[in-house]
């Protein structure tokens, strides 16, 4: 039940030590933390710290923890252990352990963590932990881990991948909403005269205006969850922005009467081609825990 991350990042032991071994550097990458503060230690003591989560609505959980060792080996490898606890009632781990370990790779390092804890709250907490919070908290640290590599490979800093993220978000999450939207009410539910009016000009038969126009509110519909579900994939945004030129070109030359109208092909398809070019232009500075490994290699592999 343990958490195992595990990403290769192209970069100096160097930097990858300061950048996860210095606690204000270590707190702009790590969603699990909002504050990390080291405490002062004599010669000869662990290295205790404080951490701190905010969890929205003024409200944040505190824990603490200590440095249990950091072992430089003779082929260059780097381990660093911890346990960890709270005392925080709002908190649902009690107190855990586990280590980073970095490997050193040809052209890189091999940077992973292996993690587990204990649970308060008795039942009700083990299954809240096993299946909402500990799936959560393995992805948070997949989605860090990726975020640090962007940090040290590209030099995109944590405060940007996150703004990345969210503007990624946001314009996929409007792009699959309009794609679903304009299949399912003037196309499935409330069939729109004008829609019907456009395919006729297009030589749509008579006949077959309906149920052409309820194919293509099903694809449209299917279309936009499918740009939902492939949630990295950046093809359906490309296609995205294709099918949009060609629609716009298509009512132009064939019912340019409504490009005027108040509520136009112009407008909504300049928007959607747009809000889907920003999702790939700041895609590649969006994390994904997907780049990471979850699971350690067989001894085989």
């Amino acid at each position: 039940m343990g958490i195992y991350v595990e990403i290769f990042i192209r970069g100096t032991m160097e930097d990858l030590w300061q950048k996860t071994q210095e606690p204000s550097i270590h707190q702009r990458w790590d969603l699990r933390f909002s504050e990390i503060e080291y405490l002062a230690r004599a010669s000869g003591e662990a290295q205790k710290f404080l951490y701190a989560t905010r969890i929205g609505a003024g409200m944040r959980i505190e824990g603490a923890g200590e440095s249990t060792g950091e072992h430089d080996k003779g082929n260059g490898q780097r381990t660093s252990a911890l346990k960890f606890w709270s005392e925080d009632p709002k908190s649902l781990i009690r107190s855990g352990s586990g280590y980073w370990k970095y490997i050193p790779a040809e052209g890189g390092i091999i940077f992973l963590t292996w993690y587990d804890y204990e649970t308060r709250f008795g039942m009700l907490g083990r299954a809240v932990d096993r299946l909402g919070f500990r799936p959560l908290l393995g992805w948070a640290t997949a989605w860090s881990f990726d975020r640090l590599r962007l940090w040290i490979e590209q030099g995109v800093a944590p405060e940007s991948s996150r703004v990345s993220a969210l503007v990624y978000a946001l314009s996929r999450l409007v792009v699959g909403f309009v794609w679903i939207y304009q299949g399912i009410v003037p196309k499935l539910i409330f069939p729109s005269g004008d829609e019907l009016r456009m395919l006729n000009d297009s030589g749509i038969s008579p006949a077959y205006l309906s149920i052409t126009l309820r194919a293509i509110g099903w694809a449209e519909l299917c279309f936009g969850v499918l740009l939902l579900v492939l949630w990295r994939q950046l093809w359906p945004l490309r296609l995205t922005i294709a099918a949009m030129i060609l629609a716009f070109l298509a009512v132009g030359f064939r019912s340019s009467q409504f490009l005027a109208a108040a509520f136009n092909p112009t407008t909504l398809n300049a928007a959607v081609a747009a809000l889907a070019a920003i999702s790939l232009v700041v895609a590649k500075q969006v994390p994904t825990a997907s780049r990471c490994r979850r699971k350690p290699q067989s001894p085989e592999s």
